[in-house]
C-alpha cells in the first residue's frame, strides 16, 4: 500500500481543530484532558491518595499533562511505554505591567518566549489567550481569538538598507504590538478587558499568564492539498498524535504488555526547568505513585522503570529546499515521508542503536515508513526532551518526530500525511 491511500484526512483535520484550540499550553493540556475524558479516562487528584485500580487516569497540573491507561491484572513491576512531548512553543508574552503608549498608540508590553523567528510576527493579526488567576485561588482559562492586536513593520520607506542588509529587530524596541489609539497609559487596562469578556467583576483576576497567537487558522496547502499550514505544530502536532496514540492503545487492553503513557510537559522551549517541565519530578512521581498505589515495593519501582522505553516526540527539520547546504549532505528527510528518528552522538538526542531499533519494530507493525535525521557538522544540533528524560529517570529514550519546515516561526509547515502516520507509529510503540 502507498504512503498516500493510507493517508487519513480526518486526522489532519482534527489536528488542525486542536491547533486552533489550543494557543497556549494551559488549553493544550486541557483539551488533551477532554479528549481523555472522552475515551474513559478520569482525573487524579495530586493532593488525593491513588487507588491501584486499572482503567485510564490523568493528571493536569497548568500547561502539562500525565495520562496513562492501566490494564487489567497489571502487576506493580510492569514496564512503561512512555510518549513524551510538550506543549509550549515560541511566542510574545504579556509582561506584568502590560499596558502602555507612545506617540498617540496604545501598546502591550512583550517579553519574548523562547526563540521564535522574530520576523514571522510582524504584520499579524495577533489574538491573546492564557491563564488567569482569580482573587478566590481558582483560575480561568480566557483565549481571544479575535484581531486584537498587530506588532507593525516599519515602512521600507523608512528603512531603506532593510534589503540589502536585511531586517534586524531590537527584541525590546521592535516587539510591543498596538492595539488602539491613544498617549493616556491605562494601568490594568488588558486585564480589564478580559475580565469583561469573561463575565468576571472587575478586580476579580490577580494574576495572569497570558500570550499572543496568530488568529489565521490552520488549513490545507498546494494544488493537490499534500500540505498543512499551522501554528504551534512544535510541538503540539506531536500532543494530539501521542494522545490520539494512547487512547487507541487503550482501546485494546488485551494487547497490552506495558503500561502506555503520554507525557506533554510545558517549558521546553526555554529549558524544561518547572514544576511542569520534563527537568521536574513530574513524570518520574506520577509513574512512582502508579507503582506503589498497585501495591509494588521499591524495587518493583526500579524493576519497571528499567523496562521501560520512551520515544520523545518532537517535530525536526524537513530538508529545505532553498537551504539545502544547511542540511546533512546524506540525511535529507522529506515531508510526507514518514517520521524521523532524530541522532547526535553527543547526546542532544538520546537515541543509540538500540533504540533505533525499538522505533524500527514499532515503524514496521505499523507498516510506516521512517527517515533519519541527523544535523550537519557545522551547524549546531538542537535538542529536546529526550536527553532529560533519560538522564533524570534512568528511562531508554528514543527522539523521533515529524520534519516540519519553519520551525518556530508563527506558522509552520508540514506534509499533510505526516501526523496521522506519526499517529500510527506512536500507536504500535504504545502497543508493545
Amino acid at each position: 500500500m502507498s504512503i498516500s491511500a493510507r493517508f487519513d484526512r480526518g486526522h489532519t483535520d482534527d489536528l488542525m481543530s486542536f491547533l486552533a484550540a489550543s494557543p497556549s499550553p494551559y488549553h493544550a493540556a486541557a483539551n488533551v484532558a477532554e479528549r481523555l475524558k472522552e475515551a474513559g479516562f478520569h482525573q487524579v487528584d495530586e493532593t488525593a491518595a491513588w487507588d491501584g485500580t486499572s482503567g485510564g487516569k490523568y493528571l493536569l497540573r497548568g500547561g502539562a499533562i500525565i495520562a496513562w491507561y492501566v490494564p487489567e491484572g497489571c502487576e506493580a513491576h510492569t514496564p512503561f511505554r512512555i510518549v513524551g512531548a510538550h506543549t509550549d512553543s515560541p511566542n510574545l508574552r504579556v509582561k506584568p505591567r502590560p499596558d502602555s503608549a507612545a506617540h498617540g498608540w496604545r501598546q502591550i508590553a512583550m517579553e519574548i518566549y523562547g526563540g521564535p523567528l522574530l520576523n514571522s510576527w510582524l504584520d499579524r493579526d495577533l489574538g491573546i489567550a492564557g491563564r488567569l488567576s482569580l482573587r478566590d485561588g481558582s483560575t480561568r482559562l480566557v483565549n481571544v481569538d479575535r484581531p486584537l492586536m498587530r506588532v507593525p513593520q516599519l515602512s521600507i520607506h523608512l528603512d531603506r538598507s532593510v534589503t540589502s542588509e536585511g531586517l534586524k529587530l531590537d527584541k525590546q524596541r521592535h516587539l510591543q504590538p498596538v492595539w488602539g489609539l491613544g498617549d493616556e497609559v491605562r494601568d490594568g487596562e488588558l486585564i480589564s478587558f478580559l475580565e469583561d469578556e469573561l463575565g468576571l467583576a472587575t478586580g476579580e483576576v490577580t494574576g495572569w499568564d497570558l500570550m499572543t497567537h496568530s488568529v489565521e487558522a490552520p488549513a490545507y496547502l498546494g494544488r493537490d492539498k499534500e500540505l498543512m499550514a499551522g501554528p504551534r505544530m512544535d510541538n503540539l502536532l506531536s500532543v494530539h498524535a501521542a494522545a490520539a496514540a494512547l487512547a487507541a492503545a487503550a482501546a485494546h487492553e488485551s494487547a497490552l504488555s506495558f503500561i502506555p503513557v503520554l507525557a506533554a510537559f510545558d517549558h521546553e522551549e526555554n529549558g524544561s526547568q518547572s514544576d511542569t517541565g520534563a527537568e521536574g519530578p513530574l513524570l518520574g512521581t506520577a509513574l512512582e505513585r502508579s507503582v506503589f498505589a498497585r501495591g509494588g515495593s521499591y524495587e518493583d519501582r526500579a524493576r519497571a522503570f528499567a523496562g521501560s522505553v520512551c520515544l520523545s516526540s518532537d517535530t525536526g527539520h524537513a530538508v529545505h529546499p532553498n537551504y539545502a547546504e544547511r542540511h546533512d549532505p546524506t540525511h535529507h528527510p522529506r515531508a510526507g515521508g514518514g517520521p524521523i528518528l532524530k541522532v547526535n552522538v553527543n547526546n542532544r538526542y538520546a537515541t543509540d542503536g538500540s533504540g533505533r531499533a525499538i522505533f524500527a519494530a514499532a515503524c514496521e507493525k505499523a507498516d510506516v515508513p521512517f527517515q533519519t535525521f541527523v544535523s550537519n557538522n557545522s551547524m549546531p544540533c538542537g535538542t529536546t526532551i529526550g536527553p532529560i528524560t533519560a538522564a533524570r529517570h534512568g528511562i531508554k529514550t528514543v527522539d523521533i518526530g515529524a520534519a516540519i519546515l519553519s520551525m518556530h516561526s508563527a506558522r509552520e509547515l508540514c506534509g499533510a500525511n505526516d501526523p496521522f502516520l506519526l499517529a500510527n507509529a506512536l500507536t504500535a510503540f504504545l502497543e508493545g
